[in-house]
């Protein structure tokens, strides 16, 4: 059971819990916590901005690479991380490929063949880290799909999550970047050259759940999360809505 919930929050996560108050003068503010992937910031803190306006509950988030997340969350004495029965596939992204807004390189087709080493030339190529990160997994299936990882994996840079990828690129220290699209969206710094065919790597879904300590305030937020409301959130910042709005 355990390996099962690792695997399910290194995909990509968004982890639920509620935190309890520092001091007993506070016990009437309510706060929850939330971890979520790194890529999900910008619309993460709408919606927390909105469900804190609507309910009055407070939301204290925590963004990091779903493996840093894992470490969050066991640090909490939580052996059992997640409460399966709460568990959904919300959000779906798509991979792409970055370049520096002033970049020569104009659009390219992602396709077996493609040849990412040489559009690469002398630069250096960023993304999450291969072993660990979940963007960086994505890419690397996806390369290995297309046959182009074995020659472009020397010139890769490996960062901490997809955030710190993004901004390598955005300011001009590496020459390409894969991330997902919501992330290249957000940054004015950088141009999508090329998407990754969906079939090149597995899809890629942001599961929600509440943790195994959470309050009813958590799910009271599981529950915006998949509000009309938040559905317009997401799919403004680029992401699939996978679930049927409640509300």
């Amino acid at each position: 059971m355990l390996d099962r919930t690792l695997k399910f929050l290194a995909a990509a996560a968004l982890g639920v819990a509620l935190t309890s108050p520092p001091t007993p003068a506070l016990a009437q503010d309510k706060t929850i916590t939330v971890f979520a992937a790194a890529s999900m910031k910008n619309a993460l803190d709408d919606v927390d901005a909105a469900f804190t306006k609507s309910t009055g509950i407070k939301v204290a988030a925590s963004y990091a690479a779903s493996s840093a997340l894992i470490k969050q969350i066991e640090n909490g004495a939580q052996h059992k991380l997640i409460k399966d029965d709460t568990r959904v596939n919300l959000l779906g992204n798509r991979l792409v490929l970055i370049a520096p807004k002033d970049s020569k390189i104009d659009h390219v087709t992602i396709a077996p063949g493609f040849d990412l080493a040489k559009l690469a030339g002398d630069g250096r190529i960023v993304t999450g880290d291969v072993r660990a990160v979940p963007v960086g997994k994505y890419a690397k299936a996806a390369l290995e799909k297309l046959g182009a990882w074995a020659a472009a994996e020397p010139k890769f840079a490996m960062t901490e999550n997809v955030r710190a990828a993004l901004t390598l690129v955005a300011r001009g220290e590496a020459a390409l970047g894969i991330v997902y699209e919501t992330d290249a969206k957000v940054e004015p710094n950088v141009k999508i050259i090329g998407a990754f065919p969906a079939e090149s790597h597995p899809p890629i879904v942001y599961p929600v759940a509440l943790t195994v300590n959470a309050k009813p305030e958590a799910a009271q937020y599981l529950a915006f999360l998949r509000s009309q409301a938040a559905k317009a959130v997401f799919e403004t910042y680029g992401f699939t809505f996978l679930v049927r709005p409640t509300s």
